[in-house]
């Protein structure tokens, strides 16, 4: 049985990986803005970024998942 952490409704979060072994995540720089734009469209619909670093073999972002009232009308 797996475990899913469940994130919270107005509640911040700091969000980090790292690649495989610390390899490198962005090899080039066109990888930095795939990244952005995957974050721009799979987690602003749902979280404010308030912050985000990206290093090489690693990142960070700092979110807060907008509100019940946000993401209900999301979902219509």
């Amino acid at each position: 049985m797996e475990k899913y952490d469940v994130l919270e409704p107005d509640h911040f979060y700091h969000i980090y990986n790292r690649g495989n072994n610390k390899e490198n995540l962005f090899v080039e720089d066109s990888n930095y803005s795939h990244f952005l734009n995957l974050i721009k469209k799979h987690i602003s619909p749902i979280a404010d970024v308030y912050a985000y670093c990206l290093l090489k073999n690693h990142f960070h972002l700092l979110i807060k998942i907008k509100s019940r009232e946000e993401l209900s009308s999301i979902n219509k």
